[in-house]
């Protein structure tokens, strides 16, 4: 990490992660998304591959149509989970995100990301019941250099997603020290 990002990670932990986006009914970081033990759902057209995970109202857009992403000096906004686009390199899809929004948590311990992020994700499935993710992390205000972290998932076929409403009753954010 670079110094400011390691000093803000530090940051994060000494103040008990209250700020962690996950414990305000806030979108999670990509990684924390992949970790997560909710389920998810990939629903898969033509023009896109659309992410549904049960926590948090995790939603994910990849688009294959060819589209380039938004220049990043654009007025593009940015979004949570950046915006993706993907193609198939073989039996592999590569999905690359840009325009992540500035602060985002990286992971639950509070490891930042920001707007200069690019993650390239890699997609497989090994095996009929597993999912392979290796997943390329590159930007230049956090880390001296791009780091690739693997996820294996199992693939849940017969698994419903349910309503996943964290802002309703959401009373802990009353507590934390200010």
């Amino acid at each position: 990490m670079t110094p400011w990002a390691a000093e803000l990670r530090k940051q994060r932990a000494s103040d008990n992660a209250k700020d962690n986006p996950d414990a305000h009914c806030l979108p999670i970081g990509h990684l924390q998304l992949h970790l997560h033990p909710q389920p998810r759902k990939y629903f898969w057209t033509p023009g896109e591959i659309v992410m549904v995970w049960e926590s948090n109202y995790g939603l994910r857009h990849i688009y294959l149509d060819g589209r380039q992403p938004p220049a990043r000096d654009s007025d593009a906004v940015p979004y949570w989970y950046g915006y993706t686009t993907g193609k198939w390199e073989g039996d592999t899809l590569v999905a690359t995100t840009t325009h992540i929004r500035d602060g985002m948590w990286l992971d639950v311990n509070g490891t930042p990301l920001t707007d200069q992020a690019t993650i390239v994700e890699r997609f497989r499935r090994p095996n009929f019941g597993s999912l392979e993710i290796d997943i390329t992390i590159d930007d230049p205000k956090a880390f001296t250099m791009p780091f690739t972290v693997r996820v294996n998932q199992r693939i849940m076929v017969d698994t419903e997603l349910i309503e996943f409403i964290c802002n309703e009753n959401e009373q802990s954010s009353l507590h934390f020290a200010k």
